[in-house]
């Protein structure tokens, strides 16, 4: 078997199925298999899954064990060369395994680490934050405090050596989309149990540059990631991302007073940071514009136009607009690359999915998702 894509679910019921059906797309032509890991979800995560994907493997856990032992529990059943570490709230392109596959990087051999993709957000802004370098404590300050805003020479966190648009060696790869040797995954130990959340994928980088291998950007693919979609930045996440904090520094740098208390303050005020963050932003929408080459109706009360061609499709920045894609008639890919060359244009992006009627995306990388039932 060629791939293993690995997914943990927390309560993200409909980005789940939204994922999945991107997935199977994905894997058209490639021998792989899909294994989706539910940390006890209070909604409908796992009966949807049985219902809708029944080639799924499913994990259900009893309870929420944390992202580590979550993926760890995954991998421990996949039986692929490679496996792919995937959020559920994203979206691949009908293409993106297969790049990956295809490219340079999956020559390396022994020397291949881990490759992560470009990704955007909902509204098709790229996410910096899917190439990193490691966080030293002079490194995590150039970043607490915007210094890698002013100029590149501040911009190890960043990896800003590298464009979006250039693949190449990058230190750290976020946790949404992580794709590796499967044998690697086990001889490194997966993710280091000991931390509950948030400092997972950049101790397990980190683990595999330490081990004498290199980690990849890879620029050729993007992926959407919605983020935070199971995460309520509360009092609970701050603790939690501080601990993440203290414990990744307590692994692999040496420990003294002054360093453990500037990293305390640090990831103290990183977590607010993060909290005053999310938002939920409210667009008061002019028009609806809905694409599809089917039957498909988006029955609003605003005006809505639909197109069956992208080419049909003219900037109007004077109207704040929603684009509303059928995804049944339109490849993810199509979407994505859409999303990218129109970004920034009064517009906001959601997908149709019929297998349950609904049509879902998010406004900003600092929104909670929404769903619309129709």
């Amino acid at each position: 078997m060629q791939l293993s894509v690995i997914i943990l679910n927390y309560n993200v019921r409909y980005f789940l199925e939204q994922c999945l059906f991107s997935v199977q797309r994905a894997l058209e032509g490639i021998d792989g298999e899909i294994i989706v890991i539910d940390n006890a979800s209070s909604d409908d995560s796992c009966d949807m899954v049985k219902a809708k994907f029944p080639q799924v493997k499913l994990i259900e856990n009893t309870a929420n064990l944390g992202f580590p032992k979550g993926n760890n529990r995954g991998v421990a059943k996949a039986k692929g060369d490679y496996i792919c570490i995937l959020n559920p709230d994203t979206v691949v392109a009908e293409d993106t395994f297969v790049k990956i596959l295809n490219s340079q990087l999956s020559t390396l051999n022994s020397q291949l680490g881990i490759i992560g993709c470009k990704l955007i957000d909902g509204s098709g802004n790229f996410l910096p934050e899917c190439k990193r370098g490691v966080p030293t404590p002079w490194v995590a300050l150039t970043k607490m405090f915007g210094l890698y805003k002013i100029s590149n020479y501040f911009g190890r966190y960043y990896a800003q050596h590298l464009t979006e648009n250039e693949t190449g060696k990058v230190p750290i790869l976020v946790g949404a989309f992580m794709w590796m040797p499967r044998k690697l995954y086990l001889e490194v130990g997966g993710f280091d149990e000991d931390c509950f959340m948030y400092s997972d994928d950049i101790d397990l980088s980190y683990t595999v540059v330490k081990l004498g291998k290199s980690n990849y950007y890879f620029h050729e693919t993007s992926v959407i990631h919605y983020k935070g979609e199971s995460t309520v930045r509360d009092g609970t996440y701050r603790k939690r991302f501080q601990q993440a904090m203290q414990f990744f520094y307590k692994k692999h740098f040496k420990k003294s007073w002054f360093f453990d208390g500037m990293m305390y303050v640090g990831s103290f005020v990183f977590s607010l940071l993060k909290k005053h963050e999310q938002k939920q932003t409210v667009r008061t929408i002019d028009e609806y514009v809905v694409f599809s080459k089917g039957d498909f109706q988006f029955n609003v009360s605003q005006k809505t136009v639909y197109y069956s061609s992208f080419n049909q499709f003219k900037s109007e920045p004077s109207k704040n607009r929603e684009i509303i894609f059928d995804t049944t008639t339109f490849s993810f890919a199509e979407i994505i690359t859409f999303m990218e060359q129109n970004k920034n244009q009064n517009l906001s992006f959601k997908n149709y999915i019929v297998s349950s009627n609904y049509v879902i995306g998010s406004n900003h990388s600092t929104d909670k998702g929404q769903i619309i039932m129709l």
